[in-house]
């Protein structure tokens, strides 16, 4: 059996369901995406799942637990998750010539690109699937592909999201679509260890 790896990019994944208009997908258990996308022959040894935590900003409460339960449902179904950071930045306006804070996701493809790296050295997979459309993953996918030529990397395009960058490079490529987001849904209801329910957040069915 081939054993594969996903690689999971959060916020690609998020901002291409959210632009295809699929919030009622968002409860989305990508372990079992990853299984769902398994050719015969393979078999999924481990999801990573690399995101950064929302900011708290004093208006965000709400977002914030829906990510958290989120994250721990994830944790449940044993996706390994990791979190890049935010990055304050100063922003302009330069025709009233206003300043305000805002802040950019940082992390997240170095985080992918150490993780895919650090498996490919240890031969923890003989596939890596790539779940982004995020062009700044094209140069980890080249060089395994030219330090370990028996090893192949797959990308799967979140809905609406592309890259002919990506597509040039993996070994091969495909668009996720709505059946396997539809199969792929976490329980609605999540009992963890200690007893805590997890659910799926009303805004979200």
């Amino acid at each position: 059996m081939a054993r594969l790896i996903a690689y999971v990019d959060g916020f690609n994944l998020y901002f291409g369901l959210k632009h295809s208009g699929f919030k009622r997908y968002y409860w989305l258990d990508v372990a079992l995406l990853a299984r769902h996308l398994l050719k015969p022959g393979q078999h999924l040894v481990t999801t990573h799942y690399f995101s950064t935590r929302i900011r708290n900003n004093g208006r965000n409460a709400a977002d914030q637990k829906r990510q958290n339960d989120y994250l721990e449902a994830l944790a449940q179904q044993g996706v390994q998750c990791q979190f890049g950071h935010y990055l304050e930045k100063k922003r302009k306006c330069w025709q009233c010539g206003a300043n305000w804070p805002d802040y950019e996701e940082k992390m997240t493809d170095v985080n992918i690109a150490f993780q895919l790296l650090c498996d490919a050295f240890d031969d923890g997979f003989d596939i890596a699937l790539i779940v982004s459309g995020d062009s700044d993953l094209t140069t980890p996918i080249r060089r395994v592909r030219e330090r370990f030529p028996t090893k192949r990397v797959i990308v799967a395009f979140p809905p609406g999201r592309y890259s002919n960058e990506l597509k040039r490079h993996a070994h091969g490529y495909l668009t996720i679509g709505e059946d396997k987001l539809r199969a792929s849904q976490l329980p609605d209801r999540i009992i963890k260890p200690d007893g805590f329910a997890l659910s799926r957040p009303a805004p979200w069915s």
